[in-house]
């Protein structure tokens, strides 16, 4: 085990420069492993995702090529979103059932937009695999503002004024719209079918529209010595902000080795 975790420890701290090689990288079933973000092209002899393990690829990372490629059950390798695409190099892949490559945008926050699908580049000049399957759709637009309340109306007086109205609630915000998907190429076997390749590049689902804010109270109804005061209406409640739109879809172009 001590001997498996200073293999490890020296993997992680050769991966510093440029360009790096390095003989295997393993993650272990139902296990999560991030690769270091100070290196920009990882040149590999074998990568192995076990079933249900994760893989993730730094927005830094630019470049993996791999000699040989095992993907197990349910497996993934998530490329975070980044400005630059990422390309993956690929002699001989295997992929088990439910594997998948994925390159989604962030979803947009009330700080920031989403992000795009990151665009990407995969070459696989041997591959075995019930179907390959990449996620690379746009981020969800960011949600828009929920309303402000409106204030509560004013109680009558029993010898002056009358109760006032409430105050209606502002509308809610507007969705902001989704990002796009990303260009995806793909490099691919001959005798690999076209039916088996799965490539989602659908733009991000618009924001929702913020909640309208709550009307406020109107001024209540008062008992009086010779008379009641009559109380007054509760202001509007505002209106929901419309959903954004979805963004434009990407593209995929598949070229036969």
């Amino acid at each position: 085990m001590r001997n498996a975790l200073l293999i490890t420890a020296g993997l992680l701290s050769a991966l510093s420069s440029s360009w790096t090689m390095a003989q295997a990288i393993s993650v272990e079933p139902h296990s999560l492993m991030r690769l270091p973000s100070n290196t920009s092209v990882l040149q590999l002899d074998r990568l192995e995702v076990a079933d249900y393990g994760t893989l993730l690829i730094p927005a830094g990372l630019t470049e993996v090529q791999v000699g040989q490629l095992v993907m197990g059950h349910e497996s993934r390798i998530a490329i975070v979103p980044g400005a630059e695409p990422f390309t993956l190099q690929v002699k001989r892949g295997e992929m088990g059932s439910g594997a998948q490559i994925t390159a989604r945008g962030a979803p947009g926050t009330f700080e920031k937009p989403p992000s795009p699908g990151r665009n990407l580049n995969v070459r696989m000049e041997q591959l075995n695999a019930d179907e390959l399957f990449i996620d690379a759709r746009g981020g969800a637009g960011s949600p828009g503002y929920v309303g402000l309340d409106g204030g509560n109306g004013q109680d009558p007086g029993c010898t002056w004024g009358s109760a006032s109205r409430g105050f209606d609630g502002d509308n809610g915000g507007n969705g902001k719209d989704g990002a796009p998907g990303a260009l995806v190429r793909l490099e691919l076997p001959q005798a690999f079918p076209d039916d088996r390749v799965k490539v989602n590049v659908q733009g991000g689902a618009g924001g929702v529209g913020g909640e309208g804010g709550r009307g406020g109270k109107g001024g209540a109804s008062k008992g009086c010595l010779v008379y009641r005061a009559d109380g007054a209406k509760s202001g509007k409640n505002g209106e929901k902000g419309q959903s954004g739109a979805v963004g434009p879809a990407g593209s995929v172009i598949v070229r036969k080795l």
